[in-house]
């Protein structure tokens, strides 16, 4: 890529993003005044080999513009997710770690799981990487701590006690059978546990006991025996590495034969209660200041931060850009560490430092978490000889690996309701987020709906994939093709088609466990020769199953709701707008009739009287 002239790009601060000739994004980076940071990029000398190789592959250049450069930070964690640049060091994780969830402020909270945490004003604990691990401490402590499991609505709906207030682990606060006060003495307990001050509440809960025993209430005495059992279960899971307490996450990294790979350990109430590894292939230990603070943002851009994050050193901020706003401003630009500080801060609002060992008790954590990162080197790197793009790539002829991949397929019943589902793989795993459904018009004309879907994806723009799966033969292959060449796009990535094999009579072979499937390409009349069950075959067949899945789903729900709302319009007084709305709301018929009038009433156009009167028809429905 050529050197751009200065005077178009902004002095601000924002996000530059490098393209590629098909308008792909394959790097995103920030800066204070982005005029000094991209022009950087294109001195005489003293580049990375990364950043050489990007600008060789890079054609354009675009900006986004922000006020401040904490804005930028923000910005650009969100666009490394969305694109995932080939040449930004990129957390491929979208996993939501489990969380204990506790308002407080509800005068009969629940103890929940959740996946994200929110400035609700509850209390959250955690992370727990291990789903199975954080629902057995949950159901330990519903056995202990006596607390309701049913939702808000469940509870207001209730007429009668739960089973689990006849086994003893509901106080029943749905039928007015406990007070505020009593029901939240056990939230309290179960505050104290999961905040680590497990110590204290023993002891309580022992000299609780103990003077029950003393009362002759031996019923209380074997409940608090229960208690303090479930209490030293929870806290035999958890391994004691700070003595006086507190709250940290601790990373830790190793350098192995292909990758670097990153350990991550959580650290709550002075006992370590989970970790996470991750790994990068082809990096090495001079990638590994850019790869700590690329990772602090994108990781606690989805994760609430802990008041300290401890590194196994502390890395130079970008110092060629300070230097150059130092010389140009007054006051020193702030460096990444202050930045990341106040960004991360603002998410869990309050202080959060990032900070190197300071003593033994901070490099004991080190050394854990880079025990992590170690094995998950070695795992990952015995498992997989060579990456399943790379054999892809081989295997279809393709000038490169893979990176994204976009595989379509069309489902519909008798030509009605037609759906057309688009799933995302992006280095080999899913992107949910990514998938979308075409609602095309009916026919039951597979390779005229493919043909119409794919000037509808040009339409849509990049980024484009790398290559275009279609579920189907040489019929749908070819359809495809023909709409990229009357848009002039022909090219403009690879295309093939994954079809079922033939049996002996010249079927389409659909048995389950079948391993045989046929791979067409553009320009061939033969399917490729890829050998049953090979790796490659393999992992084409989980994307085209993945997709049928995806737009089989779709379908169902389209022709679901149209069923539900002819259903409904069979009722005097629903026409199809009411029917719409009341599908759209609830999804299903139990939960139309499960909902009350004020529920009703949150409907546009429906006030209390209709509201009683649509009531009363679903009922009856």
């Amino acid at each position: 890529m050529e050197r751009p002239d200065p005077s178009s790009i902004p002095l601000s601060p924002g996000v530059y993003l490098y393209k590629d000739a098909r308008g792909q994004v394959i790097y995103v980076g920030k800066a204070r005044i982005l005029r000094r940071r991209v022009l950087s990029y294109f001195r005489p000398e003293g580049l990375p080999a990364k950043t050489r190789a990007m600008l060789a592959h890079a054609v354009s250049l675009d900006f986004l513009t922000t006020t401040t450069e904490k804005e930028a930070l923000l910005l650009e964690a969100g666009l490394i997710k969305r694109h995932r640049p080939h040449y930004n060091i990129v957390l491929r994780d979208d996993k939501q770690y489990a969380l204990f969830r506790i308002n407080v402020r509800h005068p009969y909270p629940r103890l929940e799981i959740v996946r994200q945490a929110r400035k609700d004003g509850a209390r959250y604990f955690g992370p727990f990487t291990s789903a199975v691990s954080a629902r057995e401490t949950w159901k330990l402590l519903h056995r202990a701590f006596a607390l309701r499991r049913c939702a808000d609505k469940a509870m207001r709906n209730r007429v009668r006690p739960c089973l689990y207030h006849h086994m003893g682990q509901c106080p029943a606060p749905c039928m007015g059978l406990t007070t505020p006060e009593a029901y939240h003495e056990s939230v309290r307990k179960i505050v104290e546990l999961l905040e680590g001050r497990s110590d204290a509440l023993t002891a309580r809960l022992q000299t609780e006991m103990e003077r029950a025993a003393e009362a002759l209430d031996f019923e209380t005495a074997a409940r608090l025996r229960d208690q303090i059992r479930a209490v030293e279960r929870t806290v035999e899971r958890q391994a004691a590495v700070l003595p006086g307490g507190g709250d940290m996450d601790a990373l830790g990294l190793f350098p192995a034969d292909r990758g670097l790979a990153l350990g991550l350990i959580f650290v709550r109430g002075g006992a370590v209660i989970d970790g996470r590894s991750f790994y990068w292939p082809g990096l090495t230990l001079e990638d590994a200041p850019e790869l700590i603070w690329s990772f602090l943002g994108q990781y606690y851009a989805q994760a609430t931060p802990p008041p300290r994050i401890l590194l196994p050193w502390m890395p130079p901020d970008d110092m060629d850009e300070a230097r150059e706003d130092e010389a140009e401003d007054d006051a020193p630009a702030p460096g990444e560490r202050a930045l990341l500080e106040q960004t991360l801060g603002e998410r869990r609002g309050a202080p959060v430092r990032i900070v190197a060992p300071r003593n033994a008790a901070d490099n004991r954590l080190i050394d854990v978490a880079q025990s992590n990162a170690r094995e998950e080197a070695r795992r990952r790197e015995s498992r997989q000889e060579t990456p399943i793009l790379e054999r892809l790539a081989r295997a279809l002829n393709l000038p490169a690996p893979p990176r994204r991949i976009e595989c379509v397929d069309v489902s519909h019943t008798s030509g009605r309701q037609t759906r057309v589902g688009l799933v995302v793989f992006e280095d080999g795993r899913a992107r949910p987020p990514d998938y979308r459904a075409y609602a095309m018009p009916d026919g039951g004309d597979d390779y005229g709906t493919l043909h119409d879907w794919m000037a509808r994806r040009l339409e849509s723009g990049p980024p484009w994939p790398d290559l275009l799966l279609v579920d189907g033969g040489r019929g749908q292959l070819a359809a495809v093709g023909r709409a990229l060449a009357e848009a002039g796009q022909d090219g403009l990535f690879a295309l093939a088609g994954i079809a079922k094999a033939r049996d002996e009579r010249g079927h389409a072979d659909r048995r389950a466990g079948n391993v045989s499937d046929r791979i067409f390409v553009p320009n061939r009349t033969n399917p490729l020769p890829l050998r049953e069950g090979s790796p490659e075959l393999l992992f084409l067949q989980h994307v085209r199953d993945t997709t049928h899945r995806f737009a089989i789903g779709r379908h169902r729900k389209a022709r679901g709701g149209a069923a539900l709302s002819g259903e409904l319009m069979r009722l005097p007084g629903i026409g199809p707008a009411t029917a719409r709305l009341l599908w759209e709301r609830f999804g299903s018929v139990e939960a139309m009739r499960a909902a009350d009038e004020k529920e009703l009433q949150t409907l546009p156009g429906i006030g209390k009287t209709r509201a009683a009167l649509l009531r009363a028809k679903l009922q009856g429905l």
